[in-house]
């Protein structure tokens, strides 16, 4: 967070030098308004492409976490009730996924019933959010 308090001060601080600096060159006739401009377009244009590269290489190191078998094993959760779990964090209702699987309402129920208990969760968010603390989701 410090970090990107200081990034974006030192982009604030080098912009308002930039503004200054386009003010002088025009207040002393040596530069044209088109050629402030373009610079000033061009900054922002490198700031935009930096940014944008820095938040896809972090958006891509998240998505290389892969999902631990072993993990789902210890839990002892089965491969319907990963199933469901898979469904539910697609934001599915019960109705949705006994449809989607073929099986009862009731039978889910149970499922997601078991899965809270080895989840150690009390609602499917936080269901969800342990899932992918543990690395069963991604």
């Amino acid at each position: 967070m410090k970090k990107t308090i200081l990034v974006f001060s030192a982009l604030i601080v080098a912009l308002l030098t930039l503004f200054q600096l386009s003010k002088y060159s025009l207040t002393t006739g040596n530069a044209q308004i088109e050629i402030v401009i373009a610079v000033v377009a061009i900054v922002f244009f490198a700031i935009g492409i930096y940014i944008s590269n820095k938040s896809l290489r972090k958006d891509s190191a998240g998505a290389s976490s892969a999902i631990d078998p072993t993990k789902i094993e210890e839990l002892g959760i089965s491969k319907r009730e990963y199933e469901i779990l898979v469904k539910i964090s697609e934001g599915l209702s019960n109705k949705e996924i006994a449809e989607s699987l073929f099986i009862s309402e009731s039978t889910i129920k149970t499922h997601i019933s078991n899965l809270f208990s080895k989840l150690d969760a009390k609602r499917r968010t936080q269901a969800i959010q342990k899932a992918k603390e543990f690395h069963i989701l991604s």
